[in-house]
């Protein structure tokens, strides 16, 4: 009766070493030689996911093919890799994978984060890169974004004044909820004449619910036979996206209270700054309803508050955190800043350009801390090839950004803040080497707004203050979990008002 136990190692390993031919035969690319059967390369992930599988390109090679359970994952982890799977097979992989966050908070992969490659997708695409971000749009609604740095601003010297410590997490999270609220719906949650701050705090709950329950790692969707053990997470997803949806819809009902109130909206008026993104897509549905239904307002909104709010925010608090640990690197922002700009004004987005120091500290922080340190996940239409290797259609493609903005032969020293490297660069992309908000089809749509409101906030709140850390201790920079790269313990500090920005922090 023992005797069958003595053949299931002398089947396993006939399985591996099976595996391992296999893959050399059909020219697929390498991958960590022991393959078990069912599970595949599960077995070696740790937390933070995103180093573990940089361990594992470092030692096998910068295309690989993982088996993560059943489901078949191409790990990219250089810069020639990642260029050509984002441009020259950027229409075979920009398509999503069927994941079970993109059934249930993706409108059952239908929202513009997790809709496969198509007509509908390219629509709404359209519809952001015209009505939320383009470059017209966006120096339209410049009058907000201001408003708002200078809201956080008056509240950080009310803190300043009474000696406060100041959770910058939570400061960054409600500039950016204003911004994107006042953009999307007409309305603020923070600050002076808010509306509804119960309704603001409901909401940072969920959108903190949508990136730690939708960064976190679902066996059910590489184990299939799994799916009954992770009915919980599944509960959790449905009860989220019942309270996202409501919330939505409660928006979009405000906004219709608020146009049959003002009346109908006239082209004019859309291209105006006055309207709101909501208004804007209930004129397009009342050109279109069959396609421009409720439901595709409401994932459109949720895609744009969720991504627009959290993204920018973990960027601040990492620059920050960097500049406190560092404060040579503040002062120098400073001494760039008061030369500059001076002490007459708020610093504005028109001096972006002028202040290259600024702009290094925060390309820095994108490649030390990219926002998506795996992007969002691709999937292959059909079968391809990448490195000279063959990838099988269906294949799921993970870019692991955070390898390549931290691999030492890209990169001299890639753990040391030095914001110098980037001197002379301009932009956020260099190549492939660095890409922060992702590559072709499937980029971030919205890196224009992330740039301008990263800088104006950190440029203001640089100018405006002298920063402390709390107590002796350097800022923890440990990395949480989630689908971005959230610090593990957020951010608290001291800030002080400059006194030559007296004068002009007693007018705003």
């Amino acid at each position: 009766m023992f005797i069958p136990i003595l053949y299931v190692p002398l089947l396993l390993g006939f399985y591996i070493i099976t595996k391992h031919f296999l893959r050399k035969f059909r020219n697929n690319p390498p991958a960590p030689f022991l393959t078990f059967p069912f599970i595949g390369h599960l077995y070696l992930f740790k937390k933070p996911l995103q180093r573990t599988l940089a361990k594992i390109s470092e030692r096998y090679g910068a295309v690989l093919l993982l088996e993560f359970g059943s489901r078949k994952v191409l790990l990219v982890s250089s810069p020639s890799a990642a260029e050509e799977c984002l441009t020259k097979n950027d229409i075979i992989f920009a398509n999503r994978p069927l994941l079970m966050a993109g059934k249930h908070l993706g409108y059952n992969f239908t929202s513009l984060a997790w809709s496969s490659y198509g007509d509908h997708w390219r629509n709404l695409r359209r519809i952001t890169s015209v009505e939320m971000f383009s470059t017209h749009r966006l120096q339209m609604l410049h009058g907000i974004r201001i408003d708002e740095v200078k809201s956080m601003v008056k509240r950080l010297n009310s803190s300043a004044m009474a000696e406060n410590s100041v959770d910058m997490k939570s400061m960054f999270f409600e500039l950016m909820l204003n911004v994107m609220m006042r953009t999307i719906a007409g309305k603020r949650y923070y600050g002076e004449n808010v509306e509804d701050i119960e309704e603001a705090t409901r909401f940072k709950g969920m959108v903190q619910e949508t990136f730690r329950i939708g960064g976190a790692t679902n066996i059910g969707d590489f184990l299939p036979a799994l799916k009954l053990l992770v009915r919980k997470l599944e509960k959790s997803l449905i009860v989220l996206q019942e309270n996202r949806d409501e919330f939505m819809q409660e928006l979009i009902k405000d906004c219709r209270k608020r146009m049959e109130k003002e009346g109908s909206v006239t082209d004019s008026e859309i291209e105006g700054n006055k309207k709101c993104l909501i208004e804007v897509l209930l004129t397009l549905q009342e050109n279109e309803p069959d396609y421009y239904k409720d439901e595709i307002i409401r994932s459109l909104m949720l895609v744009l508050l969720a991504a627009g709010t959290d993204t920018s925010v973990g960027t601040m608090e990492w620059a920050l955190s960097l500049m406190l640990n560092h404060p040579e690197t503040l002062k120098k922002a400073q001494d760039e800043i008061d030369d500059r700009i001076g002490h007459e004004r708020l610093l504005d987005e028109s001096d972006i350009n002028n202040l290259p120091y600024l702009r290094c500290i925060i390309n820095e922080t994108f490649r030390m801390y990219p926002a998506g340190p795996l992007l969002v996940p691709h999937e292959s239409s059909e079968e391809t090839t990448v490195g000279g290797y063959r990838v099988p259609g269906g294949t799921m493609l993970l870019v692991n950004l955070w390898a390549i903005h931290n691999d030492p032969k890209l990169w001299d020293e890639p753990r040391k803040f030095k914001p110098e490297r980037f001197e002379g660069l301009d932009g956020v992309r260099d190549g492939y080497k660095m890409m922060p908000f992702g590559s072709g089809r499937r980029s971030c749509p919205g890196e224009g707004l992330a740039i301008r409101m990263v800088a104006l906030s950190l440029g203001c709140i640089i100018q405006c203050f002298d920063w402390q850390r709390i107590g002796e201790e350097l800022v923890d920079m440990t990395e949480g979990t989630g689908l971005t790269l959230p610090k593990a313990q957020p951010l608290v500090a001291k800030c002080s008002p400059r006194p030559i920005m007296a004068n002009l922090l007693s007018q705003i």
